[in-house]
């Protein structure tokens, strides 16, 4: 059993030849009422594959998958998604084009912090984060997927997205699923102390290189993330911080990534950008 707006996680076994990010394609729809619901999966390394997913109502809901290797394709199932635990709101939506509420009604009044790379600080610093975000005031932190390279953030991270070795010798092609995974975890104790997470996509304080990937691997990193973490209920999106200081990357490539972002994430997670001095338009249909 599932609750309300907590998450499904189907895991499978598959292919592990060839290169599984790039070559297999997976998905799944969930239904209940006639309502359809269309996540797609991840490769998790080690021949596991898993599609995470986050039920919206009550009920038995039932799933197929489909992809284009037979060992994942057709694959059925049901959950039943009982009602929500007393500290379970939902996610965040818009409310009445200028407020935010949970999507039990409940009114949300942001108070946020910015913790850009606590995720990539070894576990002492960022168990010691979690404590300190305990006893704050805060509901919404933002924080970056990628580590960065700033002031007081200089420390090399223990674990890096892409298989490879740093500085910038990285496959874009391979993932590296224990960063993801301890990623995913940090979202998740946010999630247990009732703290939104706006998770920044992109920025420029970068020594890896990250920041000057091709559009395909930009893409990709984007499919990748939003299959990983969309299910997760405090998940709120953030292209990029200061998106115009970025020499890499062009207003276009923001709205692509926007829209690539909507038509992947079945949950319409909030979107947003942070600008430095170039405001970005929020009045395009995407943001």
């Amino acid at each position: 059993m599932v609750e309300r707006w907590g998450v499904y996680e189907l895991t499978l076994t598959g292919p592990e030849t060839g290169n599984p990010f790039v070559d297999v394609e997976l998905t799944a729809e969930f239904a209940l009422n006639g309502r359809v619901f269309e996540p797609h999966g991840f490769y998790d390394g080690d021949g596991v594959y898993k599609i995470r997913f986050m039920p919206d109502a009550v009920g038995e809901w039932t799933y197929v998958t489909k992809s284009n290797h037979a060992d994942l394709d057709g694959k059925t199932g049901q959950f039943t998604c009982i009602a929500p635990s007393a500290n379970n709101h939902g996610p965040v939506r818009v409310h009445n084009d200028f407020y935010f509420q949970y999507a039990d009604g409940i009114p949300y009044h942001q108070f946020g912090t910015t913790c850009y790379a606590w995720a990539h600080q070894g576990e002492a610093m960022e168990e010691q984060t979690l404590q300190t975000l305990a006893n704050a005031p805060f509901n919404k932190l933002r924080m970056c997927i990628f580590p960065k390279d700033y002031v007081y953030n200089k420390n090399e991270p223990i674990y890096y997205p892409f298989e490879g070795t740093p500085l910038k010798n990285w496959d874009f092609t391979r993932f590296n699923p224990e960063f993801w995974r301890h990623f995913e975890q940090r979202v998740r104790d946010l999630l247990q102390l009732g703290i939104e997470a706006d998770l920044i996509l992109f920025h420029t304080y970068d020594r890896w290189d990250f920041e000057n990937m091709d559009a395909a691997s930009d893409d990709r990193y984007i499919r990748y993330a939003v299959a990983r973490l969309a299910a997760f209920r405090n998940v709120w999106w953030s292209l990029a911080n200061e998106y115009d200081f970025m020499p890499a990357k062009e207003e276009s490539d923001c709205d692509r990534f926007f829209q690539l972002i909507r038509d992947h994430d079945p949950y319409q997670r909030l979107r947003g950008i942070h600008n430095g001095r170039r405001w970005y338009d929020h009045g395009k249909p995407w943001a």
